[in-house]
């Protein structure tokens, strides 16, 4: 029988951190962009780049990060992952121009693209034999991903508070360094020989790319080569003898509804978080630090109810009535928000309905990630990691595009309602595609593997 790793609960905080880290750098510097925007001379519409730069590099890269965590060995790629995302930072804090930030922002979304996949694939190599101890690793590894975009809020409201918005960047390198220092207590896991699908990398980033691009300037041209890279990198997947993406995996079992849940939520959540900020910001006058304060709500609910409920009641009632459930209550929660009035209070307008998105958050994150990577065998973890997490940073970006060109052809309500909407659409769909498995089967796939490897 397998000895446990007696270091596991270490080292699971050195990947929590990772995924804190790696989600904050999306949400930490929503409250920078207008002195960035002024001192580096952005355009309004190229400003959103700072946002999306790291975004679409992230997710159109997280499948490679997964083909290179199996390959290479998930440490190697994990270490790899900060060294690149301290460079990006170094150059995102140094920028003296919008196009050296875009840069740096992107090599940022690199180094995380290769981190969280390998991230992933490390959690199943530490707990995967035990699925009472799988749960409990899942709830904490999975609250660190909503708490660090809303921490970064708040971080970022004091960092402009006290600093100048450099910092927002500088603060990862002392991080970094330190996350750098604990690897090893990670397990060093061995990788297999193949190949890098470099087409298949290439056209799928570029596509997510130009898509995203096209929704947020209404540039159908760039829509239309977006959709064709990715045709091309379908049809790349199909031929190839290593793949980026064996199409093949899409037989797992969940792995498809899964993923679309995922891909809902982050289209309802993230555009939730962001004209959240905007209404306190602009609707109830806040500054920068009160925003960012008015938040941390939020975070608490969704760190109780992760780490303390939502596994329990996943072991009980298995994925698919929890991501139903998350989903229509997020979506309840988004709609109230809805309603705030422009000269409304905190207290009333605000909070109720704040708390209650974070209960449906909270309720559908894991169970939609378990069940996505609970089917893969081993040696796809990190492949199946890698593309449930670019499913829900695609559905982020492109759930914040739409929304953005809501809210800039009628107001920040209407985006509100149409984040509701697609998070009801996630539970309607859950509802009729996925298969309801009995209560423990999201947890039985990694301990079958792991006895029988024994």
């Amino acid at each position: 029988m397998e000895t446990a790793n007696p270091r596991r609960w270490w080292a699971l905080v050195v990947l929590a951190a990772a995924q804190f880290m790696v989600i904050m750098d999306t949400s930490i510097i929503g409250v920078a962009l207008p002195d960035m925007q002024r001192e580096l001379g952005f355009s309004q519409s190229g400003l959103q780049w700072v946002f999306n730069a790291y975004v679409v590099a992230f997710g159109g890269l997280l499948l490679l990060g997964g083909r290179l965590s199996d390959l290479l060995g998930a440490r190697k790629v994990f270490t790899s992952g900060w060294v690149i995302l301290i460079a990006g930072s170094v150059v995102a804090a140094a920028a003296g121009s919008a196009w050296v930030e875009i840069v740096g922002r992107a090599v940022q979304g690199v180094g995380g693209a290769l981190i969280a996949p390998a991230s992933m694939t490390l959690l199943m190599m530490l707990f995967g034999a035990d699925q009472k101890e799988l749960g409990k690793a899942m709830a904490l590894y999975g609250a660190a991903a909503p708490a660090g975009g809303t921490a970064g809020v708040f971080l970022g409201g004091v960092i402009i508070e006290y600093l100048s918005w450099p910092w927002v960047f500088i603060v990862y390198v002392p991080i970094g360094l330190a996350t750098l220092a604990a690897t090893g207590l990670l397990p060093a896991v061995r990788g297999r020989r193949g190949s890098v699908d470099v087409v298949g990398a290439v056209s799928v980033t570029a596509g997510i790319a130009l898509v995203v691009y096209a929704i947020v300037s209404a540039n159908w041209i760039a829509g239309a080569g977006g959709a064709a890279l990715l045709a091309l990198f379908l049809i790349v997947q199909r031929t190839v003898r290593e793949p980026l993406m064996p199409l093949s995996i899409w037989r797992t079992p969940g792995l498809a509804p899964s993923n679309l849940a995922m891909g809902l939520l982050g289209g309802a959540w993230i555009p939730m978080w962001y004209f959240l900020n905007l209404y306190l910001q602009q609707g109830l006058g806040y500054g920068a630090f009160a925003s960012g304060a008015a938040l941390l709500p939020m975070t608490v609910a969704v760190m109780i109810f992760m780490v303390g409920i939502t596994a329990r009641l996943l072991q009980r009632f298995g994925a698919k009535p929890l991501i139903v459930i998350g989903l229509a209550v997020l979506a309840a929660g988004v709609a109230g928000l809805s309603f705030a009035r422009p000269d409304g209070t905190f207290t009333v307008d605000v909070l109720p309905a704040s708390l209650v998105a974070a209960v449906g958050m909270s309720l559908a994150y894991i169970p939609a990630m378990m069940s996505a990577m609970s089917g893969a065998r081993p040696e796809e973890a990190g492949l199946a990691s890698g593309i449930v997490n670019t499913t829900y940073q695609v559905g982020s970006a492109l759930g914040l595009a739409v929304m953005t060109a809501v809210a800039t052809s009628r107001d920040i309500e209407s985006a509100f309602m149409g984040a509701a909407v697609v998070a009801a659409l996630g539970a309607v769909l859950t509802v009729a595609l996925m298969r309801t498995r009995r209560a423990t089967a999201a947890q039985d796939a990694p301990q079958k593997a792991a006895q029988e490897a024994a």
